[in-house]
C-alpha cells in the first residue's frame, strides 16, 4: 500500500460503527484494512487506497455515523512503515533506541506515527490501538537516539495538538529484555 492514503473513523457506538464500515465500502474502491470494536465501547474502521476513494469514503462514513464520532482522519502517502507496523508479529532486530508515544486516541496515534515515520530515520516496530488499552493506543519505533528523538517529537506535535498526547519516552539504551515485550 505504500503511496496510498489511509481513513480511519472512530465511533462512540459499535452498532454505528458496522453501518459506517458498510457506506465506507460502498461508497468507493478502497480496502478495509481493520474494523471491529475497541476498547471502551468504542469502533474504529480504517481503511486504504488511493486519495480521492479514501476520501469519498470517509465522507460517506460521516454521515451515516449520525453524530457518533470521536475522531476521524485521511493521511495521504502514508510512510510504508505504518502498515507494516499494524501487522507486526516480530520484533526486527534492534539498532538502537526505544521510542514510544502513546495517545488517548487511535486516530491522532496513526497521525502521530505516521509523522514520525517521515521525521527521522526510524522503524516503527509495532503500533497498538486500543485493545486492553483502555481506549488508549502507543506505538514503539528504534533507530538511533538523535533519529527516535526527531521521530518522537514530531509525533508529540501532531498528537499535542489535538490534546490527546498522553506520554512520550525514548530510552536510549534499552535492555534486550525490554525489546521483547516490544510485540
Amino acid at each position: 500500500m505504500n503511496g496510498k492514503s489511509i481513513g480511519l473513523i472512530e465511533l462512540s457506538s459499535i452498532a454505528a460503527g458496522f453501518a459506517v464500515a458498510d457506506a465506507m465500502l460502498k461508497a468507493a474502491d478502497i480496502q478495509l484494512i481493520l474494523s471491529r470494536s475497541i476498547c471502551s465501547g468504542k469502533y474504529m474502521v480504517l481503511i486504504g487506497g488511493a486519495v480521492g476513494a479514501v476520501q469519498r469514503a470517509v465522507e460517506a462514513g460521516v454521515i451515516e455515523a449520525n453524530g457518533c464520532i470521536i475522531d476521524k482522519f485521511i493521511i495521504s502517502n502514508v510512510h510504508a512503515d505504518v502498515f507494516a507496523a499494524l501487522g507486526r508479529s516480530q520484533v526486527p532486530e534492534q539498532v538502537g533506541a526505544l521510542g514510544i508515544v502513546e495517545s488517548f486516541s487511535v486516530a491522532s496515534l496513526l497521525e502521530g506515527a505516521d509523522a514520525a515515520a517521515k521525521a527521522a530515520n526510524v522503524t516503527l516496530l509495532e503500533i497498538r490501538l486500543a485493545m486492553a488499552l483502555g481506549g488508549k493506543a502507543y506505538f514503539t519505533m528504534t533507530g538511533d537516539v538523535a533519529a527516535v528523538q526527531s521521530a518522537a517529537h514530531a509525533a508529540k506535535l501532531v498528537i499535542a495538538e489535538r490534546g490527546l498526547l498522553v506520554n512520550s519516552v525514548v530510552i536510549s539504551r534499552p535492555h534486550p529484555d525490554v525489546y521483547r515485550e516490544v510485540v
